[in-house]
């Protein structure tokens, strides 16, 4: 069963939820996980893929758009399935992923934004009535 955190950021910012994601993905990857990040849109996936070239100007997270790729360290799509299963999901997406099983964790990243604390309070019930523990981290 997965580890399902929900991070809870102080604003409203949906950039700063991007960059979240990117630095979270980071993070996994020096660690060595498998990271897909599951993008709410074409447009999130696009801003990801140029954030993680360029959101920290000392280092380089490998990644790749999943069409381009699958089998990167780090992968963006929306409802594709990664190619290893395990790894960390972060889901940015207005709906939970189909099968969570795949992975060994989740996060769901959170803002102020009230319709996206609307859709991630009802995230948080649902991974409840699944079985799952979800964890809340303030950031």
């Amino acid at each position: 069963m997965p580890r399902v955190e929900f991070y809870v950021l102080p604003d409203s910012d949906p950039r700063q939820r991007l960059r979240v994601a990117c630095q979270l993905a980071g993070k996994a990857w020096r660690a060595g996980m498998q990271v897909f990040i599951r993008g709410a849109s074409e447009q999130d996936c696009d801003a990801l893929d140029d954030l993680l070239w360029s959101y920290r100007s000392a280092s380089f997270v490998p990644h790749n758009r999943h069409e381009d790729g699958a089998d990167a360290p780090v992968v963006i799509g929306i409802d594709q399935d990664p190619a290893h299963a395990q790894g960390l999901l972060i889901n940015l997406h207005a709906t939970l992923p189909a099968d969570p099983e795949r992975f060994s964790r989740i996060i769901e990243i959170v803002n102020q934004a009230p319709d996206l604390l609307t859709i991630c309070r009802e995230h948080f019930r649902e991974y409840r009535q699944r079985g799952y523990a979800p964890q809340r981290v303030e950031l």
